[in-house]
């Protein structure tokens, strides 16, 4: 199949371009910029300039093929620089479902978040809901919803994931950790080459159709347990903890936090807080993925970084 793959640049992106030219498929990579920040050059990728924000940008983009896999989304906003999760979730989605129909594209791959929902969110999560709206709706004949939970794996260059972030912005500097609240909510971290794995998988096959996957890994830990394992596979031991009283931080971060003077946003704090697991169990019995555990050898791609 020629897929036409939006956000190839990003650190998903660049796994499910690997894994659609291991497949047998042909990307056509909707970028923004210079063909030389794709993290694979392969004569077999075909480029396509364009804005999901633009939809006169996309015309004559998705001539010629047959399915779209839609990744493009954000974690957090730049409203002055008109980066919002509106414009990006909801509008983009809207560009590129648009795009896909007028050119005669019945196969349609999306990926959202887990936890995406119509209330009682933040405004990532509201956003990355609608944007699910748009794709099951357009009338595809085939579509399928992915909702990835933390995804970790080695990340190319400038591609940072969350345990590498963890790592760079809280492990590694400090000599204790600081937590908010108990550090209990659980995750449930996916590793990316499964995800990508699934992607391309769904693009044919008849039980993904219709169906919104929870793509999560079969183990959940608390939060301190995580930070414990980026630790370990980062080259270092455990640190100790200082918990901070959730109302004290959540103030901390609704000041200092939305001005960038701390690594975390209101949103990714309420998101943190929330925990972020799942019901995986339709995710591995649609799609021929083995888990790869989040466990510290798995992860000893941090020691390297």
């Amino acid at each position: 199949m020629r897929v036409l793959l939006t956000g190839a640049t990003g650190y998903v992106g660049s796994y499910i371009l690997r894994e659609l030219l291991d497949q047998g498929h042909t990307p056509r990579c909707l970028i923004r910029g210079r063909a030389r920040d794709l993290a694979v050059q392969n004569d077999g990728v075909e480029i396509a300039t364009g804005d999901v924000t633009r939809p006169a940008s996309l015309d004559g983009t998705f001539a010629d093929c047959n399915a779209v896999v839609h990744l493009v989304g954000i974690i957090d906003e730049r409203p002055a620089h008109g980066v919002t999760f509106d414009r990006i979730h909801v509008d983009g989605t809207q560009h590129v479902v648009d795009a896909a129909r007028n050119a005669g594209i019945d196969c349609f791959i999306h990926m959202s978040a887990n936890g995406a929902r119509p209330d009682d969110g933040t405004a990532y999560q509201r956003t990355k809901w609608t944007a699910e709206q748009r794709v099951s709706d357009a009338g595809f004949d085939h579509w399928a919803i992915f909702r990835p939970s933390l995804l970790f794996g080695t990340p190319d260059p400038g591609r940072p994931e969350f345990a590498s972030q963890l790592l760079d912005d809280l492990v590694r500097p400090f000599p204790l950790l600081p937590v908010f609240g108990n550090g209990r909510y659980e995750m449930q971290p996916v590793h990316v080459t499964d995800v990508a794995e699934a992607f391309v998988q769904a693009l044919t096959r008849d039980a993904a159709h219709e169906e919104t996957y929870v793509a999560a890994g079969p183990d959940r830990f608390a939060y301190v347990d995580v930070l414990d394992r980026i630790a370990i596979g980062g080259g270092l031991s455990p640190k100790s903890k200082v918990h901070i009283p959730l109302p004290l931080a959540r103030l901390g971060v609704y000041t200092a936090g939305r001005i960038g003077l701390l690594p975390i946003s209101p949103t990714q704090f309420e998101m943190l807080v929330e925990g972020n697991t799942g019901d995986e169990t339709a995710f591995y019995r649609d799609f021929d993925v083995t888990p790869t555990r989040f466990t510290a050898e798995n992860l000893r791609y941090l020691e390297r970084m």
